[in-house]
């Protein structure tokens, strides 16, 4: 698989290399979700509406979601900044 970097913050559209671009664009998409997530959740925790165990839970789940991303990153020959998608004159996605 030829590493996505090689696409200049772009998605692959060349038809030979289809399943690179495609998971390239699938992990953006779980990235800006996990991204949203955990900004939802940090309001949650800065406005004092979750117990302890909540906070800690929520701590928990966060850190292997990210860990998850790593590892499906790495099953995808992927790095953080190819997530980062060019989307012309609208800047960067993330």
């Amino acid at each position: 698989m030829q590493p996505a970097s090689q696409t200049n913050g772009r998605i692959n559209l060349d038809p030979d290399r289809a399943e690179d671009g495609l998971a390239q664009l699938v992990m953006t998409v779980i990235e800006l979700l996990r991204q949203i997530v955990e900004r939802h959740a940090m309001r949650r925790v800065e406005g004092g509406t979750l117990t302890e165990e909540q906070v800690e839970d929520l701590g928990v789940a966060l850190m292997n979601l990210e860990e998850k991303m790593e590892e499906l990153k790495e099953v995808f020959g992927l790095e953080a900044e190819d997530l980062n998608i060019d989307l012309g004159p609208l800047g960067n996605l993330l």
